[in-house]
């Protein structure tokens, strides 16, 4: 069953390159309520346990080294199918594949420094969404 919720990381690159308005932006023009919102800092264990799925793949340590190195912007978006619908505004994890308009092809510079996190399921939402927000912190 989909649910109306999903998660999302402006990840290091966005934020230093000053794209957080921007992606907010074209976040709620795509319709999307933000329930919850907060600039933060990964730290390495942080950023081990969020990223556990990967943990055994050749690229695991410099994706931990790329969360960490600078703030994140971490929200909870609100929207009908929003799993779905927000998986394709952010667009192809490889911005050179990712349509045009989207996210990652306005603001993505590769696979590993592509700007946005974006949950992949309803049951990953919810799991990130608790991961970087206690309940007093959504609305």
């Amino acid at each position: 069953m989909a649910t109306n919720r999903t998660f999302t990381m402006l990840k290091p690159d966005s934020v230093e390159k000053g794209y957080i308005g921007a992606i907010l932006e074209k976040i709620n023009a795509a319709g999307f309520r933000i329930s919850a919102l907060k600039m933060t800092k990964m730290t390495v264990t942080d950023a081990e346990k969020f990223y556990e799925v990967h943990s055994e793949r050749p690229f695991f340590g410099e994706l931990v080294e790329f969360m960490t190195r600078g703030p994140i912007v971490a929200a909870i978006l609100e929207k009908e199918n929003a799993v779905e619908d927000f998986r394709a505004l952010i667009g192809a994890t490889n911005p050179a594949d990712a349509a045009e308009g989207t996210i990652r092809k306005l603001y993505a510079t590769s696979m590993g420094e592509n700007a946005v996190h974006g949950s992949d399921s309803d049951e990953n939402a919810a799991i990130e969404s608790a991961f970087h927000f206690p309940g007093r912190e959504m609305f």
